[in-house]
């Protein structure tokens, strides 16, 4: 019998917020890793890298400040470096947990690299704010050197990247072979290090790539059974926070849909993931994704928690 494929695409609080949590993090974030190992199911792990790649931007940034003759890292770059980083500590913590239950097990991290559209019309309107807070001053100066910034949240002005949609994962044909050789492999890391194809030749733009989205894609390019999107609440609901609130178990794409015209999930958090989920579901027959908690990951799998959304 052929085992079940899962990609789980692992939210910011399986991964802690500095480098001392995300130790701690990943250890937790393993155990359960392995436990759907144990289960038989070949698994794909990707991850954001939100507040890691925020640091990293951050400390390039005030390099710049503190000596001239440093030049602007840009942003792909950073996100390569926080998949390197994030990738080895939950390599090496999932390593171990097989280690403790005496399993001999194969983990391996790809450094990804997920191609868009240059002409994608997110280019046009970058809306995703990244590294330290500048001055009014500096915001202008940046604006007149054509790099796009905005006031964030009255903290002061940021710049600005684009969020263009992810078209071709280029390191898809490696991570297959690994997931057949019977690997855990980590990738697609912060949504992957975005790059356009200029005539073969892959060149990095400065951009965020959703980490749903990007997972979204892995799973219906590996032909995965399951996408499973870990977030900070067990089930979905409808008119959150309000007296009528419900949580909804099984979804259709077709009620995804409608609640998403109805406005029901908020853009920021849960919106791009019931989007991403509804992709999924509708690439191939029998695909189904599943947002959950971390802890709850196996029973949701197992048909006893979550929200599945599917055809």
């Amino acid at each position: 019998m052929e085992k079940k494929k899962v990609v789980l695409a692992l939210g910011g609080n399986a991964l802690g917020k500095d480098i001392e949590e995300q130790k701690e993090a990943v250890a937790k974030t393993a155990k359960v890793i392995v436990d759907l190992a144990q289960q038989g199911i070949d698994i794909i792990v990707t991850h954001g890298n939100g507040p890691q790649v925020g640091m990293i931007q951050q400390a390039m940034d005030n390099l710049i400040v503190s000596y001239e003759n440093y030049k602007q890292v840009p942003l792909p770059t950073s996100v390569a470096m926080s998949q390197g980083y994030i990738g080895i500590d939950l390599q090496n913590a999932i390593k171990y947990e097989l280690y403790s239950r005496g399993i001999d097990g194969k983990v391996s991290t790809i450094l990804s690299q997920v191609e868009v559209d240059k002409d994608d019309e997110a280019f046009q309107h970058p809306t995703k704010p990244i590294g330290r807070f500048l001055t009014k001053e500096e915001a202008e100066e940046n604006e007149a050197n054509g790099i796009r910034c905005m006031e964030d949240a009255g903290r002061g002005y940021r710049i600005v990247v684009a969020s263009p949609m992810p078209k071709r994962i280029r390191e898809l044909q490696t991570i297959k072979t690994l997931v057949e050789a019977g690997h855990i492999v980590i990738t697609c890391g912060g949504g992957g290090i975005p790059v356009v194809n200029e005539g073969g030749k892959l060149v990095g733009v400065n951009a965020v790539i959703d980490k749903d989205n990007a997972s979204s894609l892995l799973a219906a390019q590996l032909g995965a059974d399951y996408l499973v999107i870990l977030t900070a609440v067990e089930k979905v609901a409808i008119n959150f926070g309000k007296e009528n609130q419900e949580w909804l178990s099984d979804l259709t794409v077709e009620q995804a849909k409608e609640y998403i015209a109805q406005e029901q999930f908020a853009k920021g958090s849960m919106l791009p993931k019931i989007q991403a989920a509804i992709r999924f579901a509708e690439s191939g027959e029998g695909r189904s994704t599943l947002i959950t908690l971390l802890d709850k990951a196996a029973e949701g799998i197992a048909g006893k928690t979550g929200t599945v959304i599917h055809l």
